[in-house]
């Protein structure tokens, strides 16, 4: 990736949440954690590496949408994602999972055939669990198709998931 990266930590109702991007284009995402330079670290060690500035006005209308989905306000991310060094199947499972509405649940086998490849399924919750944009590209509305919840890499785990699907399954529009 040759876009020059920054980064912004930032404090909402859940906890610091971490967002890098260009600009233009969200590059990772970092669910809240309670501790400011926790959430920096995992943000940045998710960035490979990759030299990045810090500026607090990056992205400020996501930074907005943000602070209002951890507040309960229902909160459609529309903002480009770069999915730069990703496979032809990751983005089009990513792309699929964009579509999947706030406060909507979808099943692992539901995301696959809106990705077009409805037999990979496990592959597709391989994609899931390195997604670089989480919240933003919404892989916490997908279970598995017997009810249960699933699993959940983000910081916190199924116990965050948990707690965001009962947020917007209570959420007002």
């Amino acid at each position: 990736m040759s876009k020059r990266i920054k980064y912004v930590i930032f404090e909402t109702e859940w906890g610091y949440f971490g967002l890098a991007g260009t600009g233009a284009q969200v590059v990772r995402s970092v669910l809240p954690v309670r501790d400011e330079k926790k959430a920096k670290s995992l943000l940045l060690k998710g960035l490979g590496g990759i030299g990045c500035s810090y500026d607090k006005e990056l992205m400020k209308k996501v930074q907005e949408d943000v602070n209002a989905y951890y507040k309960g306000s229902y909160v459609n991310f529309d903002v480009p994602v770069c999915l730069d060094g990703l496979t032809g199947f990751q983005k089009a499972v990513l792309r699929a999972l964009r579509r999947v509405k706030y406060g909507e649940i979808r099943t692992y086998v539901n995301l696959a055939k809106m990705a077009g490849s409805w037999t990979a399924v496990r592959a597709v919750g391989g994609v899931l669990a390195r997604n670089p944009v989480p919240l933003i590209i919404p892989c916490h509305r997908i279970t598995y198709s017997n009810g249960r919840i699933g699993g959940f890499s983000a910081f916190g785990g199924v116990k965050v998931k948990k707690m965001m699907l009962e947020m917007e399954k209570n959420a007002c529009f």
